[in-house]
């Protein structure tokens, strides 16, 4: 089995400023960087492998292409704030906020490797870890990643993922992309021809 990596609990989250560019630029950026979950029982977290850019009103595959709601206020800013939303009456998907307040844009995890509190996850998942082919199910998909971490739109939505009093936050711990692969968004109907899919190339726990 993988190690976890011991340093994760005494990282920093990522400022504000990250998030406050195109969606594009987050979505590649935020490659390698950790999704993090502080519980009582402990830290879960995994390395963001996978991501999807949503451009905001130009954007016909995106949450606030019709203008803003009370549903999707979030995606308007400020930047560094998750949007949870609940899909196919079955799991949640979680995006961070990007763009300067009052502009819409998003970015949405799609898959994460598990680094720390793996045994947690994967019992929130109900995966039992018997070998490494075992990981993929706990954290390998949008919905499965938010099982994972224990994320819904009631606990979680509106949290700001920038901020160190935040259980769910976003952090770097110096792991560097060597290759980056993109190609169109999964799932979608609208503008699903645009390359705005972004993936560790070569990762295992990349969505599928």
């Amino acid at each position: 089995m993988r190690r976890q990596i011991a340093e994760v609990k005494s990282l920093l989250p990522l400022a504000e400023d990250f998030f406050n560019r195109d969606p594009r630029r987050v979505a590649r950026a935020l490659l390698g960087k950790i999704l993090a979950r502080r519980t009582p029982k402990g830290l879960l977290a995994g390395r963001i492998v996978e991501t999807e850019a949503y451009l905001g009103e130009g954007d016909a595959a995106a949450h606030s292409a019709s203008g803003r709601t009370a549903r999707n206020s979030v995606l308007f800013g400020p930047p560094g704030f998750a949007y949870i939303y609940f899909i196919y009456g079955n799991y949640y998907c979680a995006n961070v906020s990007c763009l300067p307040d009052g502009v819409p844009g998003g970015v949405l995890f799609r898959a994460l490797e598990p680094v720390h509190g793996i045994a947690m996850m994967a019992r929130a998942r109900g995966v039992s870890l018997r070998s490494d082919q075992d990981l993929r199910k706990i954290s390998s998909g949008p919905g499965r990643l938010c099982t994972a971490l224990g994320i819904t739109r009631v606990r979680d939505n509106g949290k700001d993922l920038t901020s160190a009093k935040s259980d769910l936050r976003i952090m770097d711990d110096g792991f560097r992309v060597r290759r980056i692969e993109v190609g169109p968004r999964i799932g979608i109907t609208k503008s699903a021809h645009h390359p705005l899919r972004y993936v560790i190339a070569g990762n295992p726990f990349v969505s599928r």
